[in-house]
């Protein structure tokens, strides 16, 4: 009888299964590392399915299998291109385009992706230099070789190839060995956790010391990012625009826990927690990342995020969950991946858009007067924009699925995402398990875990329980768990046999979330809501690849509403669903969506170029329309659309006595428009340029959209630190990207010219009303006062008894203030309001 039960039991383990063939994990960190880090699996251990493979084959069917066609030349990925012994020279492009393509293809076990990938993989592992050295021989650069480093150990966990674990150590020797002679700069100081990571990767195959060595060295000569993060000091660069450089930033978001495995101090782990602090706070958009135009670009519903951004911010959170065990990491990372990144795409995944905004009503060719300004920056094409994203951008869905599940120290493995897949992986040391996860999720609240094992097996598995769920629970086999809180990692330690069941429920609520301007955005669990816009696509070019065209989208229904709201409650919302489709990520057959009442707003419109929608009104705002019933869809499934949504109400904007010392950080309901504005040493700074491209640079307006004055005594400290004009801007309305964008009068200190200026603008231009001699020194501090009755101004300088400038106007009779620069560094620090 003992024999029979170990035949049945050999015959079940070989056939029950069959489809088990886990590869062996990534090992765990080796000591000194920090230990209780949770490691990746291998890549092609999770399967996607349902929408989740939906969108992975879309990229094989779309830009991601078609690139090569897409962008021929020897500078891209051209036959030609040096990253196969050619004479072009693409840089970073190959790199990025490999890293994303590696894991699209063995997430997907495609044969063709594997064959695109493996020539490029080919040539780089066989003709590495005897020095170390691998990539083009004639690029001297650093950065490149770090996107290509993650497409080999990619590679290396997919196919065990014996050739990239010698082929990487000899590249870190020579890498450590000549990094004093030719230290990290620009791109690489930028982004040098990248390499470190890998290095740390490396180490725990090899344990090789000197990559610890190389680690600690790589972190000398990069960028001071934990203090950045820290201090929120991405503007205290001056010239040097590396670390505003929104998508260094999301990159180097890893740089803190990466190297908290190497020097294991809470100052390294908090870093990353108070750098995503300080970025959301100062530049945050509803989609859960922060703006970047490409530098950092506050919080104002026009400006936008490149699609860099979005998938390097995406890896950086996937590797901070494993070094940080905080449900809060995957809830940030869902909102991003279920929000931002397939915004950032065509339907299809053919095309992308290099900037995508909170409030983006049309995308049409023009210059929007971002700091990085591309006259394709909007449309859809596989063209949008600069060059970087449409190579960088394909390995956001891979990495997506490759690191929602990982290994535990204590042989288990922990669930950081959820969407429909399953996992192939060993726990318990050395025993094989399927874990089943099916789900509609985010679009459904409930996850059916069903595990896959030949043999009753011992191990914990974790569980992220979002904070925004209410009331979740577990239920094991149709029994309740206990201990089941929202916005923790749920541990659950057992005996587990074959085709045991969990159900995970996390309930959804219609949420609001205060965005710039006092609006409000909607969110139903990880999904934010946009207004449901119809949308008329104008082809604009047609490519000679089949199937890919440049397209603009127009607004073809009403987009300027306000949402009715009571005592801060969307209480009037109702939830529609219907069946989940192929794509869910198309706003007319999406299976969730939202009915709301709101309210046009008729004075809301397109800015003084017709190119976007003005910046949302500031809450409450006033409304005579008729009250209708609006519909909300996901922010993801459209390619226009309005998410900071103003509220109906009584206006009540500050019209009394005012005071901002800016003692604590960037003031609440102050919004800059143009250029870049900073907080530093209990004063607000303009930032330096050099870079960028867009008109809007010049003028640069911080404006307190939440006041509205009319007759008053204005005054604040201003210091200009170079040459051009600096001031206070008063009676303001309509502010736009510009420097003479917004409606309101402007008084400033003309350093080149040496004079005291008084004019106004109208959205279009410029008009000097009174000028007056008065040298301007630079690095003194200057009180401004002016003094506002009717249509009568006086303008005062430290303190003078005498006006050193008067001037009658009456096109302006009320509004906003702000502090102003053109052309200019500034600071700028106690503003004071009292009133007539």
């Amino acid at each position: 009888m003992k024999k029979l039960v170990t035949l049945l039991y050999f015959l079940l383990s070989g056939s029950f299964i069959p489809y088990l063939c886990a590869q062996s994990l990534n090992e765990l960190n080796k000591t000194p590392l920090k230990q209780e880090v949770y490691v990746q699996l291998p890549i092609g251990s999770i399967k996607a399915r349902g929408w989740l493979l939906k969108q992975l084959e879309q990229q094989r069917d779309g830009a991601t299998g078609m690139a090569e066609e897409l962008y021929p030349e020897k500078d891209n990925l051209g036959k030609n291109t040096d990253w196969l012994g050619g004479s072009g020279n693409s840089w970073e492009r190959v790199p990025y385009y490999v890293k994303g393509l590696v894991a699209l293809a063995y997430t997907l076990d495609d044969p063709t992706l594997k064959a695109k990938a493996q020539k490029y993989i080919d040539w780089t592992l066989n003709n590495q230099q005897a020095n170390g050295l691998f990539g083009p021989p004639k690029m001297k650069d650093w950065w490149p070789r770090m996107p290509m480093m993650y497409a080999l150990q990619s590679y290396y966990e997919a196919t065990n190839d014996q050739r990239v674990i010698p082929f990487l150590s000899k590249y870190f020797k020579y890498e450590l060995n000549n990094l004093d002679a030719d230290p990290l700069s620009e791109w690489a100081k930028a982004r040098a956790g990248d390499n470190m990571e890998i290095a740390i990767w490396l180490y725990n195959k090899t344990g090789d010391q000197d990559l610890l060595k190389l680690v600690e060295k790589l972190k000398q000569q990069a960028y001071p990012w934990i203090d950045i993060y820290s201090n929120n000091g991405f503007y205290f660069f001056g010239d040097d625009f590396q670390p505003k450089h929104m998508v260094n930033v999301a990159q180097a978001l890893k740089f803190p826990v990466v190297y908290a495995q190497l020097q294991d101090l809470p100052s390294n782990l908090e870093a990353f927690a108070k750098g995503i602090t300080h970025i959301m706070r100062d530049h945050g958009q509803p989609e859960g990342l922060g703006s970047g135009t490409e530098f950092l670009a506050g919080t104002s519903s026009i400006q936008g995020v490149e699609t860099c951004t979005v998938v390097e911010w995406m890896q950086s959170l996937e590797t901070a969950a494993k070094v940080i065990h905080e449900a809060k990491i995957g809830d940030q990372l869902e909102k991003v991946a279920f929000n931002a990144l397939p915004a950032q795409f065509s339907r299809d995944f053919k095309n992308h858009s290099y900037y995508t905004l909170p409030n983006q009503v049309q995308n049409i060719h023009s210059e929007h007067g971002f700091n990085q300004d591309y006259s394709t920056g909007l449309i859809s094409s596989p063209y949008s924009g600069f060059g970087c994203c449409r190579y960088n951008m394909h390995m956001g869905w891979p990495y997506f699925v490759k690191n929602s599940v990982v290994a535990t120290p204590q042989k288990g493995l922990a669930i950081i995402t959820y969407g429909p897949m399953e996992i192939e992986t060993i726990v318990a040391g050395n025993k094989k398990i399927k874990l089943t996860e099916e789900t509609n999720y985010p679009f459904e609240e409930q996850i059916r875990l069903k595990v896959g094992l030949a043999a009753p097996t011992s191990f914990p598995l974790i569980l992220r329980i979002p904070a925004w769920s209410v009331k979740p629970s577990i239920r094991l086999n149709g029994v309740a768990l206990k201990g089941v809180k929202a916005g923790e990692m749920f541990s659950l330690t057992r005996e587990w046999k074959n085709d045991d069941q969990l159900e995970l429920n996390f309930p959804m609520e219609i949420t609001t979330q205060t965005q710039v301007n006092n609006s409000v955005s909607i969110a139903r669990g990880p999904i934010v809501y946009a207004l449901e816009i119809k949308a008329a696509d104008k082809v604009t070019k047609v490519h000679p690849v089949a199937g890919f065209t440049d397209y603009e989208t127009h607004p073809e229904s009403s987009w300027n509403y306000g949402l009715m709201m009571d005592k801060g409650s969307l209480g009037n919302a109702r939830v529609m669903k219907s069946k989940i489709m192929e794509n869910p990520f198309i706003a007319a057959t999406a299976p969730v969506k939202i009915k709301v009442q709101a309210k046009k707003i008729s004075s809301w419109g397109l800015d003084y170029r017709k190119v976007s929608a003005f910046d949302v009104p500031f809450s409450p705002v006033a409304s005579a329309e008729k009250k209708e019933e609006i519909i909300l869809v996901p922010y993801g499934s459209e390619n226009i659309r309005l998410s900071c949504f103003p509220v109906i109400g009584e206006p009540k904007k500050l019209n009394k006595n005012f005071v901002e010392n800016f003692d604590h950080g960037m003031a609440r309901n102050w919004v800059f428009y143009g250029g870049g504005w900073f907080w530093k040493d209990g004063q607000m700074n303009v930032s330096s340029n050099p870079g960028s491209g867009g008109y809007g640079i010049n003028g640069s307006k911080y404006v307190a959209n939440g006041t509205h004055f009319k007759d008053f005594v204005y005054q604040a400290d201003v210091k200009i630190n170079t040459t051009g004009d600096v001031g206070l801007m008063f009676r303001v309305s309509n502010p736009a990207i510009g420097p003479d964008a917004y409606q309101g009068y402007y008084v400033g200190l003309d350093q080149v010219k040496g004079s005291v200026l008084f004019g106004k603008a109208d959205g279009q231009k410029w008009t000097v009303i009174s000028s007056e001699k008065f040298p301007v020194e630079m690095n003194k501090v200057y009180n401004i006062k002016v003094v506002a009755k009717g249509d009568k101004f006086d303008v005062f300088i430290n303190g003078s008894a005498e006006p050193s400038l008067s001037a009658t106007d009456a096109q302006y009779p009320s509004g906003s203030i702000g502090l102003r620069t053109y052309k200019a560094l500034a600071s700028f620090d106690s503003v004071k309001i009292n009133t007539f």
